[in-house]
């Protein structure tokens, strides 16, 4: 909160003042007073004691007397043992009022040409199979963890690698080949990602059948899985997209595209993009030939089998292989070739990988191999170790029925929203158009504040039906909130209400808590940019918006008949409305205008 600093900054002064001590104010720390002292902010004075040669009650008395007298921002104060608790002059709050509505993007910090540059990669999918609920979460931490670094201050480029090369992909290939019949997403009807999803899922269907059919004849699982001739073919297939067979190469190219037009028409819809796309095929050779300088370098090792290890148990951790007996890559490997070419191409000064908490070691490892290669982030990267997300009971689940799709999970909560919108009223005397958009706006709102509330290192359960709730601490409730407070404005503009002159109105408690709260957001979105937590951002939203209703249930506006004070009641729902749009779009959340 900006009064915060000022009081710091103040207590600094005359602590110096008093008693010749150095405080630095930023470690001078004021603390919410508690409900049951008079006070808007208290210092602890112990730690002046002993320079003063005085009692904690003394040197809180002796500072509060220089406050009221040197800052302006202080009205009165008390004391309560080794705790001074002040008051701040009402006026102060509504002076607050006017600079967060002079402050354009308020609680922003933009970036300048000379701001460090952090890259975020998120999504990472693979062209095998369509996103599921796993990559909503993902891709929504990563876009509005992105939003929230760029908003302190922080050039940011969203990245995503593709994971289009591999065993996986050629199962795909190889099942649309012997049972495809030639299927397009043009004759099927379907997305690209789901048509490819469904042959990955026919390959495994087959491949399961053969090994049965293999154990039943008196064969190991071991002995089954070497005899599969379905596997046999898919990795022959593998081989030969490495040796860059034309025609496996150009079914390869041609399914991926399919995909890709999927991915992006979901993305578009879940309002995530890339600043710049990463493929696997593009990487992993360059994450070789950096393996291979660092065996010449005696970073690596080869073992008889001609694979490549690194012996981290020096660091704590054991070997770790980077390139199999035949040659190929790893994951590790391809993720070093990325990063070598990201570092080609953009000047990163922090590499923060969102992935799961499932590779904690993984990226332990990637940042020790990156740095013993020479990368100056190396050692700094950082992962976004977020939970994993799960549906009650199985609920929404995929065509696959293993899986949640995140077009199904889409689609739904947007029915949803619809539905439960029309069933309270909230889309009465909207035009189709108007209403459709609500409910796209609020089901996609639902299911990001959801997924950002918790923090990301947690497990979560998402509950659909929990979500869409207009009522509680929910995407709805806040966006519900948002369309009041503009209803609110345009019968102001229409009954020819404006926002006049309020400097010489004092705010009343609710008025002056609502300012508080709003007072807090560029501390918040700090702390949000320092912790990675787009958590804080949401539950900010929600608290502000539980203080504007306690506000307009206890304060009139529009029949409020001293126009300053309703010029003051006006200005807080104006800024309350603008930073909830503006808190809500860090988390790539939409608001409308009526509801």
């Amino acid at each position: 909160m900006i009064i915060d600093n000022i009081i710091s900054q103040a207590v600094s002064c005359a602590v110096k003042s008093l008693y010749g001590v150095d405080s630095p104010a930023e470690s001078i720390v004021p603390q919410a007073t508690r409900k049951e002292f008079e006070g808007d902010l208290t210092i602890v004075t112990f730690n002046w004691t002993k320079a003063a040669r005085k009692s904690p009650e003394q040197v809180g008395e002796e500072i509060g007397n220089w406050l009221v007298a040197n800052e302006p921002a202080v009205n009165r104060f008390n004391v309560i043992k080794g705790f001074l608790n002040i008051v701040i002059e009402p006026t102060y709050w509504s002076t607050m009022l006017q600079s967060v509505l002079d402050t354009p993007d308020y609680g922003l910090t933009a970036p300048t040409a000379d701001s460090p540059l952090v890259m975020v990669e998120y999504s990472s999918p693979n062209t095998n199979k369509p996103l599921h609920l796993g990559h909503v979460r993902n891709n929504l931490l990563g876009y509005s963890l992105s939003r929230i670094l760029q908003a302190c201050g922080n050039n940011v480029v969203k990245t995503n690698i593709v994971n289009d090369r591999g065993i996986h992909i050629c199962k795909s290939m190889l099942a649309w080949q012997k049972w495809g019949n030639g299927a397009t997403p043009k004759s099927t009807g379907l997305k690209g990602d789901h048509l490819i999803g469904d042959f990955y899922v026919l390959f495994d269907k087959h491949y399961k059948a053969e090994l049965n059919a293999l154990k039943e004849q008196g064969m190991s699982d071991e002995e089954a899985e070497k005899a599969s001739t379905l596997m046999a073919e898919a990795r022959a297939m593998l081989v030969k997209w490495e040796q860059n067979d034309p025609e496996v190469r150009g079914l390869w190219e041609t399914m991926n595209e399919w995909v890709y037009e999927g991915f992006d028409e979901t993305y578009k819809r879940m309002g995530v993009d890339f600043d710049k796309i990463y493929y696997e095929s593009q990487t992993y050779l360059e994450g070789k030939e950096k393996v291979l300088e660092g065996l010449e370098k005696g970073i690596m090792y080869r073992k008889d089998d001609g694979s490549v290890w690194a012996d981290l148990t020096a660091d704590g951790l054991d070997h770790k292989l980077l390139l199999r007996a035949d040659g190929t890559s790893v994951y590790m490997t391809q993720d070093i070739g990325t990063a070598k070419l990201r570092y080609q191409d953009f000047p990163i000064s922090k590499m923060i990988y969102v992935v799961g908490n499932e590779q904690n070691y993984h990226f332990q490892v990637l940042s020790l191999l990156l740095d013993k290669l020479g990368f100056e982030w190396g050692k700094d990267l950082v992962h976004f170790s977020y939970g994993m997300v799960e549906l009650p009971n199985g609920k929404m689940k995929s065509r696959e029925g293993t899986v949640v799709d995140a077009d199904d999970l889409m689609a739904a909560m947007v029915d949803d929203a619809a539905r439960v919108s029309a069933e309270l009223g909230k889309l009465d005397g909207l035009s189709e158009e108007e209403a459709a958009n609500v409910a796209e706006t609020v089901g996609l709102g639902a299911l990001k504040y959801f997924l950002l509330k918790v923090d990301p290192r947690k497990n979560i359960t998402f509950n659909p039906e929990e979500s869409i709730d207009f009522n509680g601490n929910t995407g709805p409730f806040i966006q519900y909130t948002y369309a009041r407070i503009r209803s609110v404005l345009r019968k102001a503009a229409d009954a020819g209400f404006a926002i006049g002159d309020f400097a010489a109105v004092t705010p009343g408690e609710r008025e002056i808590a609502l300012i508080q709260r709003l007072a807090d957001f560029p501390a918040v979105v700090a702390e949000a940019g320092r912790t990675y937590s787009p958590a804080l951002i949401a539950n900010f939203a929600y608290n502000l918006v539980k203080e504007y209703n306690q506000f307009y249930h206890d304060c009139s506006i529009l029949r409020e008949e001293d126009p300053s004070v309703r010029s003051l009641r006006l200005a807080l729902s104006e800024a309350t409305a603008s930073t909830v749009r503006t808190a809500l779009s860090l988390l790539g959340i939409g608001v409308v205008e009526r509801m």
